[in-house]
Order: C-alpha cells, then sequence, then structure tokens
C-alpha cells in the first residue's frame, strides 16, 4: 500500500463516524490543495507529506463531538487554504460555512476549490471580522491559529448568536497550538471547555493541540 493510501486508511479508522461522500470531497480537497500549495504558500511545504495525518485529521476532530441543527451558521474567521472551514463544510452538509480571509490571492484560492468541490453552503468573503456589520451574527465562530487567543476573541465574541440546539452551545471553537494557560490566566478568560486533541486522537501525534470552546 502507498503511503498516500496508507494515510486515508488511518483517518477513516480515526473517523468511522464519516459518510463515504464526505472521503471522496475530503480527497478532491486534499489533491487541490496540494495543486494549489506550489504555486502559494498555504500550508507550511514541510508538512505536504504528512497533509492528511496532520492538518486533516487536526480539523476532523472536531467531528468527534460537534453535532450541527440544519443551518446552523459558522463563520470560519483566517481561513487561509480553507482550514478548517472546507473539511467541516463537506463533513456538515447541513450546516451554512462563511470563509472569511483579509488576504486577497488566499480567498481566490479557496473559492475556486469551493466551486471545484460543488461546495453549495460555502460562502467565501474577503475581509476582516471586526469589519462585518454589527447586526450580523452565527452560531459559531471557528478558527485555526489565527492570532492570540484573548485577541481572537476580542474580534469575535460580539458576533455570536446565543443558542443551544447545536452541541456544544453556540460560541467559539477555537484550535490553538502549545501552552495556552498564560493567555488565558492575562486575560481573565473562562472556557466553557478545552479538548486535549492529543489525547483523543493519539494515533495522529498531533502534539500539543487544544481546541477551547467559549460559550457566548
Amino acid at each position: 500500500m502507498s503511503k498516500p493510501e496508507e494515510s486515508w486508511e488511518l483517518l477513516k479508522k480515526w473517523f468511522p463516524q464519516l459518510s463515504n461522500e464526505a472521503w471522496v470531497q475530503l480527497r478532491e480537497y486534499t489533491d487541490l490543495l496540494k495543486e494549489w500549495n506550489a504555486k502559494i504558500n498555504l500550508v507550511s511545504r514541510k508538512d505536504m507529506d504528512r497533509l492528511e495525518t496532520k492538518h486533516l485529521a487536526h480539523c476532523l476532530t472536531m467531528t468527534n463531538f460537534l453535532r450541527l441543527m440544519p443551518k446552523t451558521q459558522i463563520l470560519d474567521v483566517g481561513t487561509g487554504g480553507g482550514l478548517p472551514g472546507i473539511p467541516l463544510a463537506i463533513c456538515y452538509p447541513q450546516a451554512q460555512f462563511t470563509l472569511m480571509d483579509s488576504i486577497g490571492k488566499k480567498v481566490m484560492v479557496v473559492e475556486d476549490m469551493v466551486e471545484k468541490l460543488g461546495l453549495t453552503n460555502v460562502l467565501v468573503r474577503r475581509g476582516r471580522v471586526e469589519e462585518l456589520p454589527k447586526k450580523r451574527t452565527y452560531d459559531f465562530i471557528i478558527g485555526r491559529a489565527v492570532t492570540a487567543l484573548p485577541t481572537f476573541f476580542s474580534w469575535v465574541h460580539n458576533k455570536i448568536r446565543k443558542g443551544a440546539r447545536n452541541s456544544p452551545a453556540n460560541g467559539i471553537l477555537y484550535l490553538k497550538g502549545g501552552d495556552y494557560t498564560e493567555e488565558l490566566k492575562t486575560s481573565g478568560l473562562h472556557p466553557a471547555k478545552i479538548w486535549n486533541l492529543d489525547e483523543l486522537l493519539p494515533q495522529a501525534e498531533l502534539g500539543e493541540k487544544y481546541l477551547i470552546h467559549f460559550k457566548i
């Protein structure tokens, strides 16, 4: 079995809840991401041989506990190469995703991938989250290593609508690498829950990675 095939077999073992249709699109997405990454640096090039078991697995850990009702609205801030927004949009076709980045060439790439994947539940926007209309709110705002945690919180906390029809309850879902304790201590922020992703999925060897949920 070739190394790429081994990676996909591992992913299917780690995330057995995902549908065959989702796996087809996830493969298409990683192929497109690799093509684009050769032209525009979206993901660290030294990680490309572990794209599936490192970056994709990192995002898919959320599918182990995230339950979304139809028409749930999710904003991915600083989406970069579409992570985690595109994989989650593939896994949750019943939800609506807005993928946002301030860098034009990244937005262009994400638009191209979304179109080629035929994702009708994704809107791509160029801009900064702070510039969104005050009345525009979402059920969840997600981000992956965009900036310091307190900074991200300050950008987005007033753009979330309250509600508990999803699980977990509406709020911020932030994928954070490294020690987060000092940031939380100095900011006075109090997460509703913190998942240690390396403990959740030790086989992936993700390292010191966490998902932090703030309920608004």
